[in-house]
């Protein structure tokens, strides 16, 4: 008799697997809880992140930074609308949807999420030289996120269509 295989082990037509889906959905939701607090703070006061205020870990430091706004736009809320699409990104529906421009624009989107992400850390480290605690879960999240599109999604052209989940 075969033993059961939990979510992340059973394999889907394409190479991928639901567990893929399910780890980039959970990542992203949580991210939107942690980037909709960082975008809490932003508008009303950095002081409300339960964060240290000193030292090499200074939250608020490096949330009323310059480097916390792009084009005028709070950084946390860039992370709140890029956590939110990922998330959509990762309904089942989409995620298993063959159409190669939705593939493109998941692989896109985590690529560009993790570039701000790198930027992002060496601006905390060598422009502002403190490290949001918050931010820093933000930006592991958002590395999650991206290593499940990378491993679990569909590759741009691939064709692959998986079997609803």
């Amino acid at each position: 008799m075969a033993e059961a295989r939990s979510s992340l082990e059973a394999p889907v037509a394409g190479g991928g697997t639901a567990g893929w889906r399910i780890a980039s959905l959970a990542a992203a939701v949580a991210g939107i809880g942690v980037s909709g607090y960082l975008t809490f703070a932003h508008y009303t006061s950095p002081r409300v992140l339960a964060c240290s205020a000193s030292g090499l870990v200074n939250c608020e430091k490096v949330t009323t930074s310059a480097q916390s706004v792009v084009a005028g736009v709070p950084v946390a809320v860039l992370g709140l609308a890029w956590f939110a699409l990922m998330a959509l990104l990762a309904l089942r529906r989409l995620w298993n949807d063959p159409s190669p421009w939705l593939a493109a624009l998941r692989w896109v989107c985590g690529l560009g999420g993790m570039g701000m992400v790198v930027y992002l850390v060496y601006a905390e480290l060598f422009l502002i030289g403190s490290i949001c605690l918050w931010c820093t879960v933000a930006h592991a999240l958002a590395f999650v996120v991206f290593i499940t599109v990378l491993l679990g999604a569909p590759a741009p052209g691939s064709g692959a269509r998986r079997p609803l989940d």
